[in-house]
């Protein structure tokens, strides 16, 4: 099946294209070319890759740990209408039969498809950390590292475990990141009360970045540059980041942009009240309260987000003063990048599966279309 997708401005690898359009073939880009002269024609005012997010706990009232059959399908078509085509699934520290059956879940997901935004696979988010910044982790439900354990979540995840969070001063925590790169998985440090020095061993030893940069990490001090200070300053490390203004300053998130604008991954971290009117939700298994759009645990921390892709790409330009294209490649070809996938995903190029997105002058979504495929919002 052949398609054609036509704009008024294309956005590549290498910036904007005027008046391009591209052929699919099989949800692939076959070619990219000028539109023909004299057909007035377009799909899109700007088309764009689709968003891929990362982190993502929950969202229109469900949560990954949720063991509801269609969760991760109502999950999945509530990403789609944000502009995502591809995401990780992301547990929480829980107990580990839990964990274990929510991998199993994602994995069904990955291997057999289904609606809306396709899985790439899981991201282990606990419950390897440390109590100092467990954020809305039960430190209870806190476990040691031990290198069989991690096999036994991959093998359980049928190698679909793309992601692993840890904080990187946990005993063993350097062998452990060695044994996950071995086996092809990311290691992001968060939750942890690392000193700048840790930190630049684990990103020696091969650990990829930063869980939500600046959230549940020790951090920038003059004399103590922190988790914050080694993710900023290694050309390394990728760093997610939360752009919602809530967790993240403004100011924050340009001095992001000012170190490591190549390195910035925005993500969600959404929760199960994205997406939902204010009220109490769960997270974790404790109960949360979302106010004016800010999920709050019961002593006043933060516990995950309701942000969406689109609003994050929007609040980059609004707030830090980043290109239209800089923000969109943060939300797509850089979380590509990030996971190694960047060969078939994350930019429109020849070759390249079709995840586009419609958007407007003011970044606003229009349209997405998933592998070429309309999806409705």
């Amino acid at each position: 099946m052949t398609q054609l997708l036509r704009a008024r401005r294309l956005l590549t690898e290498r910036g904007w294209l005027d008046d391009h359009q591209i052929h699919i073939e099989d949800g692939i880009i076959a070619e990219i070319e000028p539109i023909p002269s004299g057909v007035m024609a377009r799909d899109a005012e700007l088309l764009c890759p689709a968003y891929i997010d990362i982190h993502v706990h929950g969202g229109a009232g469900v949560d990954v740990m949720d063991e509801a059959p269609d969760t991760l399908n109502k999950l999945a078509m509530h990403k789609a209408r944000e502009g995502v085509a591809n995401w990780l699934p992301t547990t929480v520290t829980a107990p580990l039969p839990d964990i274990h059956k929510a991998l199993e879940r994602i994995a069904h997901r990955y291997h057999f498809g289904g609606p809306g935004a396709q899985v790439l696979g899981s991201y282990l988010e606990g419950p390897y950390f440390t109590p100092q910044n467990k954020g809305a982790h039960p430190p209870e439900l806190f476990r040691e590292l031990e290198l069989n354990e991690l096999d036994e979540l991959i093998a359980i995840s049928q190698q679909t475990l793309r992601v692993v969070a840890l904080a990187p001063e946990k005993p063993g925590a350097l062998q452990a990141i060695e044994h996950l790169k071995q086996r092809n998985v990311r290691v992001m440090l968060g939750h942890s009360a690392a000193t700048w020095e840790q930190t630049r061993a684990a990103f020696d030893t091969g650990a990829d970045g930063l869980v939500h940069c600046y959230n549940g990490m020790t951090g920038l001090h003059h004399r103590e540059p922190g988790m914050v200070g080694a993710g900023l300053t290694d050309p390394r490390a990728w760093l997610e980041l939360i752009a919602d203004g809530h967790h993240v300053h403004p100011a924050a998130m340009k001095l992001c942009c000012c170190c490591a604008k190549d390195r910035l991954v925005l993500i969600t971290d959404a929760m199960q009240a994205a997406g939902m009117p204010d009220g109490r939700y769960t997270l974790c298994g404790e109960e949360v309260e979302m106010c004016s759009g800010v999920v709050r645990t019961a002593s006043g921390g933060l516990a995950g987000s309701t942000l969406s892709v689109d609003a994050a790409v929007r609040n980059m330009v609004e707030l830090t003063g980043v290109t239209a294209e800089e923000a969109i490649h943060m939300a797509s070809l850089h979380p590509a990048r990030l996971l190694g996938i960047d060969r078939h995903l994350g930019s429109l190029a020849v070759g390249k599966r079709a995840d586009a997105i419609a958007l407007n002058s003011g970044l606003h979504l229009q349209q997405i279309w998933i592998q070429g495929q309309a999806l409705p919002l």
